[in-house]
C-alpha cells in the first residue's frame, strides 16, 4: 500500500456524468452531544432518505464514465463488520449492474460524501438508504434518457442488469453512451422507483466479502501495513496511563540512540521518530525510563463504577406516565452496574501522515474522519481545506479507541518533519492506558406487578457519563492538554434521545404503565471515557430484561409469555416467538441447580434491528464456572442486504457481549489503569465460546433497513443473566458474573 491515491481529477478523467463535490464545512449534526452515527452535514433536504437530506445531489454518490466504468462513493467506513460489501450490494441492486462492475470508495474527506461517523448502527439505515435512492434517481435518468433518444414511453423500457438500457425490438445503449448527454449535477428526487424486491439480482444475497482476501492472504488489509518510501516510524513518550506525566524523561539520551531522527516535544507531549520501528520502540522505552505523577483527579478505587452516583448530576425526565392501575401483587427491585471496559482491540491504533506542499494527508481508522479533518486542522492550526484524511482500514473497534488520538498525534509529527511520511502505532500497554474507556454505569429498578399480572408501575434510574466524547474539536484529543499552549477539553454532554447515550433503550419498547425514567448525567468523569459499542443500551436491556425474568418468576408465569403480554409491536413479537421456537423454549431444560436457559429482547434504540435471544448454560457450582451450551437469535433487520453480514455481526456480538458480561473490567489502582494487556484484562478464550450459536433472520423483501451491528449487545448478556437465576435460582446484578461472585451468591441462597 502506499500514499498515492487516486485524486478526483484522475477518477473523472475522460467525461462522462459530472462529479463535482460540495461538501458543508462543518458538521453541525456531530458536535458533542449531538447524536451518535447520523449524517455529517446540515439537513438540506429532509424529504429525502438517510444521508441523501445533508448531501443531496447525485454526482456526490455516482460517476458514470463513458466507457461505462461505474464509481461509487460512500462516507461510511469498513471496520471488520462487512458494511463495505453490504453497500456495495445496495448500490449494484438499485443501479442494477453487477458489484464487479462498480469500483466503490468509502469516507475520504477530499472526495466521499460527509455521512458523519461510522457508528450507533446507521451505516445501513443512513448510508445504505442514501445509495438506494440514488442509485434508483440515476437508473431513472438513463431510462429517460434513452427513452427521449429512442422516442418512446419511459413504461416501455428497463435495465438489463448488465450495464445497458433495452426495448422493445432489441433496442439496447449501454449506461456510458447514455451518461455522456447527462449530467448529475441534480438532486434526488424522493419518488424515484426502487427495483422490484421480488427482480433482486444482488440485494439479499450472500456475496463473498471484499475486504476478506488480504486480510486471509496476509496483504496489505490495514492502515497497519502501511508502508511507503521514506517512511519514518514514531512513538509517544508518556507515563502510563490517560492523566499521569512523566517527571524527568530521558528525551536526550533517546535522541543520540541509532537511528533516530528526531524527538519531538511540545509542551509534555513528545515523541521519538526514527528510520526503523524497532529503533524508535528502543528509544522510546529508554526515554520512559521515569517516575511519573498524577495530574487530575485519583480513580475511583474504593467505590468503583458506584462513583457516579455520588457525583453532581444533569436530571434528565425520558418518561413520566401515569395510568390507572390494580395494587401490586409483586414487586421487584434492585440495583445493577457494568464496570468501565476496555476496547481491547487486537492491534494497536496506528495513523500514517504526510506534510507536504502545505497540506497534510492522514490515513487513518478512525470511524468518524470527517471530524478528524477538521478538529486535526485546528490542533496543527492548518485550515480545513488544507487537511485530508483518508479512512484505511484498522483493527478495528466498535466505539472510539485510539484510533482517534493517534491520528492526531500522528499529525503533529508529520508537521514537525515535513516531506516524509511518518507512522504512528502505539503501543500494547498505551492503547489500553490511554484510549477511552466503554462508560461504566449504575441503574436502579423499582417494579411491580398488578391482580391483572400485568405491570402496574415502572421506576428506573440510570447513571452515566457521556458516551460521546469522539473529538469534534482539538480539545476532545488526548494530547490537546499536554501542547502548549493547550486547548481547553471537550465539554461533556449527553445525546438527545430517540438515540440517547446512557440512557438508550432505557425507554421500554414495551407497553408499561406508570413509568417514571430518569437519566443521571454525569459530566465528571473518574475514567477516561468514550464511545464502546451499543453504548448504555448494554446495561438498560440488560436491567430491564432481568427485571422481567425476576418478575415473571415471581407470578409463575412463562418468561415468553409476560414478555408478549406486554408487547404491542408486531415486528418484536415475531421476532420472540421465532427464537422461541427454533431454541425449542417449550421444551427446554428447566432449572435444576445446573443447567438452565434464559432469554432476553431487545430493538436497538427502540428505532433499529430487533433481536430476542435465547440461550442454555450450565453452571458448575463448585468452581462457579459457567459453559454456554448453545444460542438462538432471531433478528429482524429489515431488508437483509446481506443476510451473512448481519449474521456475522450479531455472532460477533454475542460474543463480545458475553465476554463483558463474563470476564472483562478495567483495573486500577489511584493513580493509573493496571490492566495493560489480555493477563490482566481477559477476554473470552476460544474455549469459552458457546458451542452453537445459531442466528434467524427475518425476511423482511422490501423494508427499510434497520441496523443490526449492536442489537444483540444487551439481549446476550440479559440472557445469560436469566439462564444463570433458572439454573440456580440466584439473580447476578453487577457485572462481569464471575466465577467468585455466582459461588458466593450460591452460597448465601444456600
Amino acid at each position: 500500500m502506499s500514499c498515492a491515491d487516486p485524486s478526483r481529477r484522475q477518477i473523472l478523467a475522460g467525461g462522462g456524468l459530472l462529479v463535482t463535490f460540495t461538501f458543508a464545512a462543518r458538521a453541525l449534526g456531530q458536535l458533542a452531544g449531538g447524536g451518535e452515527g447520523g449524517g455529517g452535514s446540515k439537513v438540506k433536504r429532509p424529504d429525502l432518505l438517510g444521508s441523501l437530506k445533508s448531501t443531496p445531489r447525485l454526482d456526490a454518490w455516482i460517476h458514470i464514465a463513458p466507457d461505462g466504468r461505474v464509481t461509487v462513493f460512500s462516507g461510511k467506513v469498513e471496520l471488520g463488520q462487512g458494511i463495505r460489501t453490504a453497500l456495495l450490494q445496495v448500490a449494484a441492486e438499485e443501479l442494477d449492474l453487477p458489484p464487479a462492475r462498480i469500483t466503490f470508495f468509502t469516507a475520504d474527506t477530499d472526495r466521499t460524501p460527509d455521512e458523519g461517523l461510522t457508528a450507533g448502527s446507521h451505516s445501513m439505515q443512513d448510508g445504505g438508504s442514501a445509495l438506494a435512492n440514488a442509485g434508483a434517481n440515476v437508473r431513472m435518468l438513463l431510462i429517460r434518457a434513452a427513452a427521449a433518444q429512442w422516442r418512446l414511453p419511459r413504461e416501455k423500457l428497463a435495465t438489463d442488469g448488465h450495464g445497458n438500457v433495452v426495448g422493445p425490438g432489441g433496442l439496447n445503449a449501454g449506461y456510458g453512451s447514455l451518461a455522456a448527454t447527462l449530467s448529475l449535477r441534480v438532486e434526488a428526487r424522493p419518488d424515484a422507483l426502487r427495483r422490484d424486491p421480488a427482480s433482486y439480482r444482488t440485494l439479499g444475497r450472500n456475496l463473498p466479502r471484499v475486504d476478506i482476501p488480504d486480510k486471509l492472504t496476509g496483504g496489505q488489509s490495514y492502515v497497519q501495513d502501511m508502508r511507503t518510501p521514506g517512511m519514518l516510524h514514531a512513538r509517544v513518550i508518556r507515563g502510563p496511563s490517560y492523566g499521569t506525566r512523566l517527571v524527568r524523561p530521558k528525551l536526550a539520551e533517546a535522541g543520540r540512540m541509532p537511528g533516530v531522527v528526531a524527538i519531538v516535544q511540545d509542551g509534555n507531549f513528545a515523541a521519538v521518530v526514527a528510520e526503523r520501528e524497532w529503533q524508535a520502540i528502543q528509544a522510546m522505552r529508554v526515554a520512559q525510563a521515569s517516575d511519573y505523577v498524577r495530574t487530575i483527579p485519583g480513580l475511583p478505587v474504593e467505590d468503583g463504577p458506584h462513583r457516579l452516583q455520588k457525583l453532581e448530576k444533569r436530571e434528565i425526565q425520558v418518561l413520566d406516565t401515569h395510568d390507572p392501575a390494580p395494587g401490586a401483587i409483586h414487586r421487584s427491585q434492585g440495583s445493577y452496574s457494568r464496570p468501565w471496559y476496555s476496547h481491547a482491540s487486537i492491534g494497536p491504533s496506528c495513523a500514517v501522515a504526510l506534510f507536504r506542499d502545505g497540506t497534510l494527508t492522514i490515513w487513518s481508522h478512525s470511524q468518524g474522519v470527517f471530524d478528524m479533518h477538521r478538529a486535526t486542522a485546528e490542533l496543527v492550526r492548518l485550515p480545513p481545506e488544507k487537511v485530508r484524511v483518508i479512512h484505511t482500514p484498522g483493527s478495528g473497534c466498535y466505539g472510539q479507541n485510539g484510533a482517534d488520538d493517534v491520528t492526531a498525534e500522528a499529525g503533529l509529527l508529520a508537521m514537525a518533519l515535513p516531506g516524509r511520511p511518518v507512522r504512528l502505532q502505539w503501543m500494547r500497554e498505551q492503547e489500553f492506558g490511554w484510549e477511552p474507556c466503554g462508560c461504566a454505569m449504575v441503574t436502579k429498578v423499582d417494579a411491580a406487578v398488578g391482580a391483572d399480572r400485568k405491570i402496574s408501575y415502572w421506576n428506573y434510574e440510570v447513571w452515566s457519563n457521556s458516551h460521546n466524547m469522539r473529538p469534534v474539536e482539538a480539545g476532545g484529543y488526548a494530547v490537546a492538554q499536554e501542547l502548549l499552549p493547550g486547548f481547553a477539553k471537550q465539554t461533556p454532554k449527553p445525546i438527545s434521545m430517540p438515540e440517547g447515550d446512557g440512557d438508550r433503550n432505557a425507554n421500554p419498547l414495551y407497553v408499561f404503565r406508570n413509568m417514571n425514567v430518569r437519566y443521571h448525567f454525569i459530566p465528571e468523569m473518574p475514567m477516561r471515557v468514550s464511545a464502546l459499542r451499543s453504548l448504555g443500551a448494554h446495561l438498560n436491556i440488560f436491567t430491564l430484561e432481568s427485571t422481567l425474568d425476576d418478575l415473571a418468576r415471581g407470578i409463575g408465569e412463562d418468561p415468553l409469555a409476560f414478555r408478549l403480554a406486554h408487547m404491542e409491536d408486531v415486528r418484536a413479537r415475531e421476532v420472540m416467538i421465532r427464537a422461541a421456537h427454533e431454541f425449542g423454549w417449550a421444551n427446554r431444560p428447566r432449572g435444576d441447580g445446573r443447567r438452565g436457559c434464559g432469554m432476553a429482547f431487545g430493538r436497538y434504540k427502540n428505532i433499529g434491528a430487533y433481536c430476542a435471544i435465547a440461550m442454555e448454560i450450565e453452571v458448575e457450582r463448585e468452581t462457579g464456572v459457567i459453559t454456554v451450551h448453545r444460542v438462538h437469535a432471531a433478528v429482524d433487520a429489515g431488508q437483509p442486504a446481506t443476510p451473512d453480514g448481519i449474521r456475522n455481526q450479531v455472532e460477533g456480538g454475542i460474543i463480545q457481549s458475553l465476554s463483558w458480561a463474563m470476564f472483562e473490567s478495567v483495573t486500577y489502582d489511584d493513580s493509573k489503569r493496571t490492566s495493560f494487556d489480555w493477563g490482566s484484562y481477559p477476554i473470552s478464550r476460544f474455549s469459552d465460546i458457546p458451542g452453537e450459536i445459531a442466528v434467524h433472520i427475518m425476511q423482511r423483501s422490501g423494508t427499510p433497513f434497520l441496523g443490526a451491528g449492536e442489537t444483540s449487545q444487551g439481549p446476550a448478556s440479559a440472557a445469560l443473566a436469566n439462564a444463570i437465576a433458572d439454573a440456580t435460582g440466584v439473580r447476578l446484578r453487577d457485572m462481569p458474573l464471575t466465577p467468585d461472585k455466582l459461588k458466593a451468591a450460591i452460597g448465601l441462597a444456600g
